[in-house]
């Protein structure tokens, strides 16, 4: 039997945050939170999301992922991706 790994901590908050009210999702959306973390923490230095600047970047990128849009996610957000990264370096 396959132990299944534990969903993301942001997953309430993004499901909450995008309006899915059902669980089929969960795994997926999981996954895209945890890339859009990783994403977020190599572009800005941040290590943990314990400042809510970092949690709402990686809930907004993980929200263009869900849209097929992640692509314009970097420019749009490019000034709290720099204000980020000076405050982590």
């Amino acid at each position: 039997m396959e132990d299944k790994k534990p969903f993301h901590s942001l997953l309430g908050a993004f499901k909450e945050r995008m309006k899915i009210f059902h669980d089929a999702e969960d795994e997926n959306l999981s996954r895209m939170l945890t890339s859009s973390e990783e994403a977020i923490f190599d572009l800005t230095g941040a290590i943990d999301l314990s400042d809510s600047r970092t949690e709402e970047l990686v809930l907004e990128r993980a929200r263009y992922l869900y849209n097929d849009q992640v692509e314009f996610f970097f420019a749009n957000f490019q000034g709290e991706i720099l204000e980020l990264s000076l405050k982590n370096h």
